[in-house]
Parts: C-alpha cells; structure tokens; sequence
C-alpha cells in the first residue's frame, strides 16, 4: 500500500485569487509549492489532486482549458524531478447539478485510493476549505486545513 498526499489545488497549489482560475494566464505556482512536493515526494508520498472545476458547469471556462493548466503544472513539477501521481477534477457545480465526485463528497478520493492503492491511515489532504476537510474525513484520510494561498512547504515540512 501507499501513502497519499492529497492536495486541492486553488489556493493551495496556485493563487487563489478569489473565484476562479479561468486560464493558463490566470495559473500562479505558489512559492514553495514544487519545493514542498519534492520533500513530500522523498518522504514517500503519492502526489494526487482533488479539485473541484465548477466553473466548467457554469460555462465560464471549457474542460480543455483545465487540462492546458495541469499539463503546465505536470510540466513544471517535473522539471524539478516532481512526479504528480494523478489529478482529479470535478467538473460539477453545486448550483447547476448535485455530484458524488464534487467535494465534499468523496468520489474522486475514493477513485485516486482504489487506483492508486493508497493506504488511508497513513495519508493526508490539504486544503484550504471546510469541504476539502470533510471529504478526506469520509474515506478515512487525516486533513488538514491551510490558510488560502499560504506557503505549503510550512505543512508538508510536518509530514512523517
């Protein structure tokens, strides 16, 4: 079995800048981000993402600009020697439609575990909102909850 370090993406991974990241221009690394993976990935740990894309639903960016974003972050990550395991995306909007994958629900986790044959009692999500929390908390996985658009390294430094 593997460890899993679960991440959400806006604010976490990018700057958040508040609603949402529409395109490849819009898409800011964080500082500390691709440093941060690197130690979690020498610690041992399966880099997913679990995102919610509800502007998909909304009709204010298309699925196709969302995978331009994770290619660039995949791209970016691996220039450093950072694998990205998976990233999972939820293109659901809450307003428009209900979903087992949109987090809080836990889908898309429960696909990554099964996938990736991840132990969830040695795994952890971070995420800088209550249903990133919630959704880890329904299969079993510790998270832990991080200020919007903070240095994730600071977190990840704490990991076993």
């Amino acid at each position: 079995m593997n460890k899993g370090l679960f991440l959400d993406r806006d604010g976490v991974i990018n700057h958040d800048p508040g609603d949402y990241t529409y395109s490849l221009e819009e898409f800011h690394i964080l500082p500390t981000v691709i440093e941060g993976l690197k130690l979690a990935q020498d610690k041992g740990y399966k880099i997913i993402l679990i995102t919610n894309q509800g502007g998909i639903a909304k009709g204010l960016y298309a699925e196709s600009e969302v995978h331009r974003i994770h290619d660039f972050f995949k791209s970016e990550c691996e220039k450093s020697g950072v694998h990205i395991t998976d990233i999972f995306f939820s293109p659901y909007h809450s307003e428009l439609s209900n979903s087992l994958s949109r987090k809080p629900q836990s889908l898309m986790m429960e696909r990554a575990i099964h996938r990736h044959k991840i132990d969830t009692a040695s795994s952890i999500m971070i995420g800088d909102r209550d249903r990133d929390i919630e959704c880890a908390a329904k299969v079993g996985v510790k998270g832990i909850k991080i200020p919007t658009n903070s240095a994730l390294i600071d977190y990840i430094r704490g990991l076993e």
